[in-house]
C-alpha cells in the first residue's frame, strides 16, 4: 500500500520507512505539497497526530500516516510533551536539537528524578471517521549530559539503564526495535498486513 507521510521531518521519514518494508511510504513534498504545516492544537499526541492525518488526507484523498511524539519529563510534570517541537522556543523561533537539550538539562540541574519517556503515536487515517491508531513508550533517564551521535532530537540525553546508553548510542537497528516510535510502527505495519485486503474497501 502507498501511504502519504504527513511530516516534512526527513528524520522521521528515514526511521519509518524501513519499518514498513511492504509499503511505499511518501513525503507530501513527494506529490508536490511544499509547505505541509497545520496547525497543532489538540492537547494530546494522538489528537496532534490525527489532526496531521486530516489535514493530509484533506490534500490527497489517499491512505495518510501520521506520527505525533515527544519527551515527556516526570520533574517538568510532562513536559516538553507535546510541545517537544517547539520546546522553548520565543516568538515563532525554533530551537536547535542541540539548544533544546541544553535548555532540559538545565531545568533539570539538582534534580534528582531524572524519569522520563518518549511517547509516539501514529495514526493511520483512511477517510472521514475511519482510523487506526497506536501509541507506544520507551522509558528511561535525562542522562548528566548529551552522549552519541545517531537519531536526533532528545536521544542524545534520554539514558537507558537496561543498554547503559542512550539513544542516540543506539544502531538504527536496536533503535527501530525499542523505541516508541519502532514498537508503534510495528504494530501498526502488522495492523496494515493482517487487514490490508480490507481497509480500502
Amino acid at each position: 500500500m502507498e501511504l502519504i507521510i504527513a511530516t516534512n521531518n526527513h528524520y522521521k521519514a528515514h526511521e519509518l520507512k524501513p519499518l514498513f518494508p511492504r509499503h511505499a511510504l511518501l513525503l507530501p513534498a513527494d506529490l508536490g505539497i511544499a509547505d505541509f504545516n497545520p496547525e497543532e492544537n489538540g492537547t494530546s499526541f494522538f489528537e496532534n497526530a490525527r489532526i496531521k492525518a486530516e489535514a493530509l488526507y484533506a490534500l490527497v484523498h489517499k491512505p495518510v500516516l501520521a506520527d505525533d511524539s515527544g519527551l515527556c519529563v516526570d520533574a517538568l510534570d510532562g513536559k516538553p510533551g507535546i510541545e517537544s517541537a517547539r520546546y522553548g522556543s520565543v516568538n515563532g523561533h525554533l530551537l536547535s536539537a542541540d539548544e533544546k537539550n541544553s535548555l532540559l538539562l538545565s531545568q533539570l540541574a539538582g534534580i534528582r528524578n531524572r524519569q522520563c519517556a518518549f511517547v509516539c503515536c501514529l495514526v493511520l487515517y483512511l477517510g472521514k471517521q475511519r482510523f487506526i491508531a497506536v501509541e507506544e513508550t520507551l522509558e528511561g533517564q535525562i542522562g548528566d549530559a548529551p552522549q552519541g551521535s545517531h537519531g536526533f532530537g532528545y536521544d542524545p540525553i534520554v539514558f537507558l539503564p537496561s543498554y547503559g546508553k542512550t539513544v542516540a548510542e543506539l544502531s538504527a537497528q536496536e533503535k527501530n526495535r525499542i523505541s516508541h516510535r519502532g514498537k508503534a510502527a510495528q504494530r501498526m505495519a502488522a495492523i496494515l498486513d493482517a487487514l490490508e485486503g480490507n481497509l480500502l474497501d
